[in-house]
């Protein structure tokens, strides 16, 4: 072992020895760079030979090694600290990590304790938690059936209220109220109910774009400042047709569907059934106009919780327009569910509301391209006004007149010609198009607007301003500023000068911001 421990120690010496001899060498280099003396002694051995001029370039050559050495020593403190800032953000995320998880632990217990206690308490009643039964409902009297508890728990019904809704409307047949008005009366009528009922007041060119945005899209964005009635106009609608609009308050937390619809709840095998799916279960019994409301819509991100919803409103078809609540059929389900989907009504609205601030999502062009965003930024002052009771309107009908405008206003061959070539222009010096949708929407939009008793130019101004202009905002602003100009002369050269005041107006604004 001896002549082992030699070779050992003859061995591993010449690392440790190199090592040693590196952060010597590192020792001796450092030092021999700030030996304050060895400069001070070449320098009193040639300061007696310096011409007036060589003092000035010794004077900068000290300076430049002056500043060689402030600047390692800069180099060295900032990667020290950015060391030690790095370090400890990767501490605190350990030490996250590590609460995070001992939250999710309780949050397990917690749920587990949760279940116990639900388990206990079916037990108390003398149910089963894993039988499907469900509790007596109350009676409901309106709909003229006696015990409508009784039907719930027949079988195994997960949907409890959407069978409540099918016992309530048997029999039920759509009515057809005979309507007869225009839609330059039903804006009115609209306008002098809000007011007179209400104490709502609108002016007639928001209504406008209101009934025109119904016949484009069936979904409406109400944006606009806090305050100016954005959620009023919905309610006031669904008062106006006499079916309360029914409100969805959006929560931060919708991330898909089933926060919008319900879900079914594998522990009481039920479906938990949202208001919005009972109201689009019940808007397919008649022919009666429904709306629902997506209040502060943008709270959460629509793409995620409307998704779905927006592509099927998409399909032309409208026997289309399914949707899957679950996956497998049950023999009582609702009489309107077939398969586990349900169709979606045609004679339903949804009309969401904004805020634009920091607490919420910005709306996406998906959204967007699919919608029809109404700016709401000014209250209107109150205004007399004749009195007018709610209405009772067919959806067919309301959607008839949009047809006959569309027909009878069609957009003028003139306007799709200036529309076509405005198109190439935005291509040409702002990279952006309209896309089919934006003009098929545009032919349904401007000729409501016109039937309301807007004029052509008009309505495509507002439409343009709302659906294309907006996709400026998120193009650079610098890069487009010296274009802006330009594109005003263009609009007032080929719509007539100061004709096309939306567009103008938001240009300006958009000029001002860059």
């Amino acid at each position: 072992m001896n002549t082992f421990f030699r070779f050992f120690y003859e061995f591993t010496s010449i690392f440790f020895g190199g090592i040693i001899k590196l952060f010597n060498g590192l020792a001796d280099g450092v030092t021999k760079m700030f030996n304050y003396f060895d400069y001070k002694k070449i320098l009193d051995s040639y300061k007696d030979s310096f011409s007036a001029v060589e003092w000035i370039f010794v004077v900068l050559t000290i300076l430049f090694l002056v500043v060689i050495i402030l600047g390692l020593i800069f180099l060295v403190f900032t990667r020290l600290r950015k060391y030690l800032r790095l370090r400890k953000q990767k501490l605190n995320q350990d030490e996250l990590l590590d609460e995070i998880g001992n939250l999710n632990k309780k949050v397990r217990q917690l749920m587990k304790e949760k279940d116990e206690l639900m388990a206990m308490k079916v037990s108390q009643l003398g149910l089963n938690p894993n039988e499907e039964n469900t509790p007596d409902l109350p009676n409901n009297s309106s709909g003229g059936e006696s015990n409508e508890s009784e039907a719930e728990n027949a079988g195994n019904i997960r949907f409890p209220k959407l069978v409540r809704i099918d016992e309530r409307m048997k029999g039920f047949k759509a009515k057809n109220y005979n309507c007869n008005f225009t839609l330059q009366e039903l804006i009115d009528n609209f306008r002098c109910f809000s007011a007179s009922q209400l104490h709502l007041y609108y002016n007639e060119s928001l209504l406008r774009v209101f009934f025109g945005g119904l016949a484009c899209s069936k979904l409406i964005i109400l944006q606009g400042i806090s305050g100016t009635g954005k959620t009023s106009l919905a309610y006031a609608w669904g008062k106006f047709v006499k079916h309360n609009s029914c409100i969805a308050s959006v929560q931060p937390s919708w991330r898909d569907k089933t926060e919008l619809l319900g879900y079914f709840n594998e522990f009481t095998k039920k479906f938990n059934e949202s208001n919005v799916l009972e109201e689009l279960y019940i808007s397919r019994f008649d022919d009666d106009i429904h709306t629902i409301i997506l209040d502060e819509m943008n709270i959460a991100r629509v793409e995620y919780y409307f998704a779905e919803m927006l592509s099927i409103l998409e399909v032309p078809n409208r026997n289309e327009w399914v949707i899957e609540l679950v996956t497998t059929t049950w023999p009582d389900d609702p009489q309107l569910i077939d398969h586990g989907k349900l169709r979606l009504p045609g004679n339903l609205w949804y009309i969401g509301t904004i805020n634009n601030d920091d607490s919420t999502f910005m709306v996406t062009d998906k959204v967007y391209d699919r919608a029809m965003p109404i700016d709401i930024n000014e209250k209107i002052d109150a205004f007399p006004c004749r009195e007018q009771e709610a209405m009772d309107i067919n959806s067919s009908y309301i959607e008839s007149l949009f047809k006959d405008a569309q027909e009878k206003y069609a957009v003028s061959e003139k306007g799709i010609n200036i529309i076509n070539k405005l198109d190439d222009y935005v291509i040409q010096h702002f990279r952006i198009a309209f896309g089919n949708r934006i003009m098929k929407q545009l032919k349904d939009f401007v000729p409501v607007y016109v039937g309301c008793g807007g004029d052509e130019v008009s309505g495509i101004d507002y439409f343009l301003a709302k659906k294309v202009l907006r996709k400026f905002e998120q193009l650079n602003l610098i890069l487009i500023r010296d274009e802006i100009d330009g594109f005003i002369k263009y609009l007032n050269k080929e719509f007539g000068n100061g004709n096309m005041k939306e567009c103008i107006e938001f240009l300006e604004r958009l000029k001002k911001s860059a």
